[in-house]
């Protein structure tokens, strides 16, 4: 865990429910944690197979401790950490595309739909077939106008929302 309360940890109900959704498309996969607080969520994408996981934090805390439970979990080998804003990472050229980007920041901010919005100003990130997916509270969900994204699922468990975005098809 990270200490303090800066993150907010996923439950396990809610990582079980996510990864039986995503299951066997994961093997193989390009996995982007933003906000990635403890890791566990691109730890368990690689345990289960995931080709490469970046994780990107801007809490040293949270970088030391993603690095240390990739090098408990002995999953290092195929991850990359960076301790680094999200908002400005996400506003440079990509530099790879991924099959998920996840996005699980500090609650009740609205940075979930700044990062939403981040990245509908650069699709590239995400693969033609690729996923976003947002955790949030429920209570933080706005449905936002987004250009290159569209929102096909969302899941409620207890006070967690997944919600999931696709890319739109270019015409």
């Amino acid at each position: 865990m990270v200490p303090g309360n800066a993150t907010r940890p996923i439950s396990d109900r809610v990582k079980e429910a996510l990864f039986n959704i995503l299951s066997s498309d994961i093997p193989g996969c390009l996995f982007l944690d933003l906000f990635a607080g403890t890791g566990s969520v691109g730890i368990e994408a690689l345990s289960r197979g995931a080709s490469f996981v970046r994780f990107i934090d801007h809490s040293m805390t949270a970088v030391k401790t993603i690095n240390q439970n990739l090098e408990i979990t002995g999953l290092e080998k195929n991850a990359e950490v960076l301790h680094s804003d999200a908002f400005e990472w996400i506003s440079n050229l990509p530099d790879q595309m991924f099959d998920y980007v996840y996005i699980a920041p500090p609650q009740y901010l609205g940075l979930w739909g700044r990062m939403l919005l981040t990245l509908d100003e650069s699709p590239d990130w995400l693969l033609e077939d690729g996923w976003i997916i947002v955790q949030i509270d429920p209570k933080e969900y706005d449905q936002l106008t987004l250009q290159n994204y569209s929102e096909f699922d969302q899941r409620r468990y207890g006070n967690t929302s997944l919600i999931f975005y696709e890319r739109v098809p270019a015409t």
